[in-house]
C-alpha cells in the first residue's frame, strides 16, 4: 500500500515541481513583470526605501492587526527555513553551480509575483469575527472573481490544510532535532542510546511553545517573529559573510562557475535552481500574503512592496550567501548525488573549525521553529476559510503544536515527500488566479503612484 502511495506521490511530485509547472510560474511572474514595467527593477530602491523606512518607525498596530514590520517578520519566519540551507545545497549537488544563477532569475520574476500577491491580499482581505484581519489567496479569489471561480478558493485552502501538517511543521522538527542530535552527539554529550529519549522530550517542549505561541494569537505570533527572524537572519549572514571574505581568492572562480554552469548545463541546472528558488521564497505559493493580510495598512501597494523586500532577503541575500558558503569553502561536491545541510554546515566548519557547528545548529534550529510559526498561522487562516468560522482554530492549533512531537520521534520518509507535493499543488488556484487578477494590479499600481509622492 505504501508503495503504491509513494509511487503515485512521486508521478505528482515530479510533475508538480517539474518543467511544466516551472514555466507556469515563471510565466505568471514574466507576465506580471511586463504589465506592471517590471516595477520590482524599476521601483527597487524605492521598494527599499519604504520596507526599510517602514521597518524601522517603532508603532503599535491595532487590535487585531500587525505593523507592517511584524507582518513581514511572520511571512519571511515562513519562507526563510531549511530550505535555505539545505534546498540551496541540494539544487548545487544536482544542478552544478549554475543552478544559483537559475535561482536568481527565478527571485527577480518571483519579487513581482509576491509584490502582487501581497498587493491583492491586503486589497481584498477582510475581518473575522474575532475582528482579526484575514486575506490571502482564499479571499482574493472570493472577492475579487466571479462565483464560478469560487471553487479556487476552497482548492487553495484544502491544499493548505493538508500541507502545514508536513511542510510546516513535522519536517521543520525533524529538522531541529537533527541538528541539536548532530551537535550535542560531536561534543559527546550523548550517545547513541540517548537520542531517542532526547528527541521525544525536544518535541515535547516544541509542542508546548508552539501552543502557547499560536494559541495567543495573532499579535503574539508577531511579537515573537519580529524578534526571532532579525536575530537569526543576522547570525547567519555574519557567519556567511565571513566564510566568503576568509576565501575571498575563490570569489572569481565561483561566480565564473555560476555563469559557466547556467550555459553548459542549462537544463538540470535551470531546473533545479528554478524549483529551489521558488520552494525558498514561496512566490507563485501564494502563502506569505496571509501574513501581510494582517497588516495593520491601508495602502495594498505600500506594503506589496515588503513582498519585494522579502524575496529579496530569501533568495538573493540568504540563498546566494548558502550557495557561496558552499562553492568558496572549496568543501569536495559530488555531483549528481543528493546532498542537504550537511555539505552547507561542512562549508563552515572547513573554514571557522568543529567549534561553529554549535552557531549552525542554532541558526537551522532559529530557521525551522519559525517555519513552524509561519506555518501555523496559514494553516489556521485555511481551516477557518474552509469551514467559515473561528471556533475550528483553537482545536486545530492544537492539534498543529502535538504533531511536533510525531516530527521528532518519527521516521517522516514519505510524509516529506507528500507534503512537498501537496505544497506545489497549493500553487495551481493560486497562479491561475494571479493570471485573472493581473489587471487589478496593474490598475492599484497606477492608482497609488497617481497619488503617493515620488
Amino acid at each position: 500500500m505504501l508503495a503504491t502511495i509513494e509511487s503515485i506521490n512521486n508521478v505528482v511530485n515530479n510533475f508538480i515541481w517539474g518543467v511544466p509547472a516551472m514555466i507556469c510560474i515563471v510565466g505568471v511572474g514574466l507576465l506580471l513583470s511586463i504589465r506592471t514595467g517590471f516595477l520590482q527593477i524599476r521601483k527597487f530602491p524605492y521598494a527599499m526605501k519604504v520596507t526599510i523606512g517602514r521597518m524601522l518607525k517603532k508603532r503599535e498596530a491595532s487590535d487585531g492587526a500587525l505593523t507592517p514590520f511584524q507582518a513581514v517578520c511572520t511571512a519571511l519566519a515562513a519562507t526563510v527555513g531549511t530550505g535555505n540551507i539545505a534546498g540551496v545545497a541540494g539544487a548545487i549537488a544536482i544542478g552544478g553551480p549554475g543552478a544559483v544563477f537559475w535561482m536568481w532569475i527565478s527571485a527577480l520574476l518571483g519579487m513581482c509575483t509576491k509584490f502582487s500577491e501581497v498587493t491583492l491580499a491586503v486589497h481584498f482581505r477582510e475581518k473575522n469575527a474575532e475582528g482579526d484581519l484575514v486575506g490571502g489567496p482564499m479571499y482574493y479569489i472570493k472577492n475579487g472573481l466571479k462565483k464560478q471561480w469560487h471553487w479556487l478558493a476552497y482548492l487553495f485552502a484544502a491544499f493548505g490544510v493538508l500541507t502545514v501538517f508536513g511542510t510546516g511543521n513535522a519536517t521543520q522538527v525533524n529538522t531541529i532535532t537533527t541538528a541539536i542530535d548532530s551537535a550535542l552527539y560531536n561534543y559527546g554529550v550523548i550517545s547513541e542510546q540517548n537520542v531517542s529519549t532526547l528527541n521525544l522530550v525536544i518535541g515535547i517542549i516544541l509542542a508546548v511553545l508552539i501552543g502557547l505561541i499560536l494559541l495567543g494569537g495573532i499579535k503574539r505570533i508577531g511579537q515573537v517573529a519580529e524578534k526571532l527572524v532579525p536575530f537569526m537572519a543576522v547570525i547567519y549572514i555574519i557567519l556567511a559573510i565571513g566564510v566568503v571574505i576568509l576565501n575571498y581568492r575563490n570569489i572569481p572562480t565561483v561566480f565564473a562557475s555560476i555563469f559557466k554552469g547556467a550555459v553548459g548545463s542549462f537544463f538540470m541546472s535551470m531546473k533545479k535552481g528554478v524549483s529551489r528558488g521558488i520552494f525558498s521564497n514561496e512566490a507563485g505559493l501564494g502563502t506569505g500574503s496571509i501574513a501581510h493580510a494582517c497588516a495593520d495598512t491601508r495602502k495594498p501597494v505600500k506594503q506589496g512592496f515588503f513582498g519585494i523586500f522579502e524575496v529579496f532577503v530569501d533568495t538573493i541575500v540568504i540563498c546566494t550567501l548558502t550557495a557561496l558558503v558552499i562553492l568558496c569553502s572549496g568543501v569536495p561536491v559530488r555531483y549528481g548525488d543528493a546532498a542537504g545541510a550537511e555539505l552547507t554546515i561542512l562549508g563552515f566548519t572547513s573554514t571557522y573549525g568543529s567549534w561553529v557547528s554549535i552557531f549552525t545548529a542554532i541558526a537551522m534550529c532559529c530557521f525551522a521553529f519559525s517555519t513552524i510559526i509561519g506555518w501555523g498561522l496559514y494553516g489556521s487562516r485555511c481551516i477557518e476559510y474552509l469551514f467559515h468560522t473561528d471556533k475550528v482554530v483553537r482545536p486545530f492549533l492544537v492539534v498543529y503544536s502535538f504533531v511536533a512531537i510525531l516530527g521528532a520521534t518519527v521516521d517522516l520518509g514519505l510524509l516529506w515527500s507528500i507534503a512537498d507535493t501537496f505544497n506545489g499543488l497549493m500553487s495551481i488556484p493560486n497562479l491561475l488566479a494571479l493570471l485573472l487578477l493581473s489587471g487589478t494590479v496593474v490598475k492599484l499600481v497606477k492608482e497609488f503612484f497617481a497619488k503617493e509622492p515620488q
